[in-house]
């Protein structure tokens, strides 16, 4: 009965291997007359004319964070937190600044305040 049973997997996984290349010679023929079925005399001109409709982008959309210079959709330079940095954000918290316009002015995100506010105690313990 096992061997039966080996015997059945083994063909059954012949026929899948068989069905899958099958689907890839078919999808590859497909994809090979895409760009004449477009009017495109080449692959290349096809691919370029692809990524110009879709705006020249790869990928997924991602969210952009502004960048501090104003710059929309650069990537920020990783903020390097000294006492410099730490002294000032104490003395904008203590001038009764909120925590947003302490990360812009100082150039730091707002979760790095959040940080150093904490570990320079300045902020209240929850109440529970």
């Amino acid at each position: 009965m096992l061997t039966d049973k080996l015997k059945a997997l083994a063909q059954t996984k012949a026929k899948l291997a068989e069905l899958e290349n099958s689907v890839a010679a078919e999808l590859n023929k497909e994809l090979a007359a895409l760009p004449g079925k477009y009017g495109f005399n080449s692959a290349e001109e096809f691919i370029n004319a692809v990524r110009a409709a879709s705006g020249g982008k790869r990928g997924r959309k991602r969210a952009k964070a502004a960048a501090p210079g104003g710059g929309a959709g650069k990537r920020r330079k990783r903020a390097v937190i000294t006492a410099e940095t730490k002294a000032k954000v104490k003395s904008l918290v203590e001038a009764g600044k909120t925590g947003g316009e302490i990360a812009k002015s100082v150039g730091i995100s707002l979760p790095s305040v959040q940080n150093i506010k904490k570990e320079l105690g300045l902020v209240k313990a929850r109440k529970k």
